[in-house]
C-alpha cells in the first residue's frame, strides 16, 4: 500500500486498469474452463453430423422434465416426403416415439437408426388400445398381444424361436413386401423363418451345386430374357445349349458370378 501511496495519480490510475484488466482476463478464462467442463459433463457426446447444427441447442431436441420427444423432431422432419412416401419407411408418419429406433451422440459418423421391431408392436399395442374405432379384428390381435408381452421369449406359440413374442405378431411383409427375394413363392410370413436381426436364416443349407431345380427359386435377370444370353452368357460358360432354366450348367451356389470353369466373372 505504501508502495501504490507513493505513486503519481496517472501512474496509479494505469496500474489499476492493468491490475482490473488481467483480473477479467483470468475471471473470462476461468469462466470458459468451468463452462467447457459443464459441457463436457452434461453432453453425452457429439451428435451425428446432419444434427451437427444443434451442437449448442439442445431445447431443439431436449423438453425440459421430459427428455427427448417426438414432437421435437416433427418439426424438422413433418415434410420429409422422401420417408414418408417410400414403402418401407411409410409407417413413420403413425410413430408417436423416435427415441425407440434412433439414437444420437454416438459422434459425428455413427449410425444414428437402430432398428428395435419390438418397439414397433408396443407401439401398435398402446395405438390400438385407445383407438376406440379400432377394427374387431384389430382388438382381438391387442388382447393376444397382450397377452404374449407377459410370457417369456422361449414361448410354445412360437414357430421360429429367433423372435421375441411380440415380434412375431408383426407384418414383415407391410413394410419388407419389395424385397422379397422368393418372388411369392414362400408367401408373406416371413416371420416363420427370417429374424429381425438379419435376413439369413442359420438352419437354411442350400442344395448341393449339381442340383437341377435351381429355377423353382431363383429368377432369371431381364438380360438371360435377350440376346446377352446366347451372344454372352452361353459362349462364356462354354455351354452353348444352355436353356435359361438350367442355371446349374453355369452358376455356382457359392455367388452369381461365380462361373463354372471361368471363376468369379463380372460382365456388367
Amino acid at each position: 500500500w505504501s508502495a501504490l501511496a507513493s505513486m503519481s495519480k496517472p501512474v496509479l490510475s494505469t496500474a489499476l486498469i492493468l491490475v482490473a484488466i488481467v483480473a477479467a482476463t483470468l475471471a473470462v478464462l476461468h469462466f470458459k474452463r468451468a463452462q467447457v467442463a459443464v459441457e463436457l459433463a452434461v453432453s453425452p457426446g457429439e451428435l451425428s453430423q446432419p444434427h451437427a447444427f444443434l451442437d449448442n441447442n439442445c431445447a431443439a431436441c431436449h423438453s425440459a422434465g421430459k427428455g427427448i420427444e417426438a414432437q421435437n423432431c416433427i418439426v424438422c422432419h413433418a415434410n420429409n416426403n422422401h420417408v414418408l412416401q417410400r414403402q418401407p419407411t411409410a409407417f413413420h408418419a403413425e410413430i408417436s416415439s423416435c427415441v425407440a429406433c434412433h439414437v444420437e451422440h454416438q459422434g459425428r459418423v455413427a449410425r444414428t437408426t437402430k432398428m428395435d421391431h419390438t418397439a414397433l408392436t408396443r407401439i401398435a399395442f398402446t395405438r390400438l388400445k385407445s383407438d376406440a374405432k379400432a377394427s374387431a379384428a384389430d382388438v382381438a390381435q391387442a388382447k393376444q398381444l397382450k397377452q404374449w408381452l407377459g410370457e417369456q421369449s422361449g414361448s410354445s406359440h412360437l414357430e421360429n424361436t429367433h423372435l421375441k413374442p411380440e415380434e412375431r405378431l408383426l407384418n414383415c411383409a407391410t413394410c419388407h413386401q419389395t424385397k422379397d427375394r422368393h418372388v411369392g413363392l414362400f408367401g408373406t410370413d416371413c416371420a416363420s423363418c427370417h429374424s429381425t436381426s438379419k435376413w439369413t436364416v442359420a438352419e437354411f443349407r442350400h442344395p448341393a451345386p449339381s442340383s437341377q431345380s435351381c429355377a423353382q427359386c431363383h429368377q432369371a435377370p431381364p438380360s438371360h430374357y435377350m440376346m446377352h444370353f446366347k451372344m454372352i452368357d452361353q459362349a462364356v460358360c462354354g455351354q452353348p445349349n444352355a436353356k435359361v432354366n438350367q442355371c446349374f450348367l453355369c452358376h455356382q451356389t457359392t455367388a452369381w458370378n461365380d462361373i463354372k470353369g471361368v471363376g468369379y466373372y463380372k460382365h456388367h
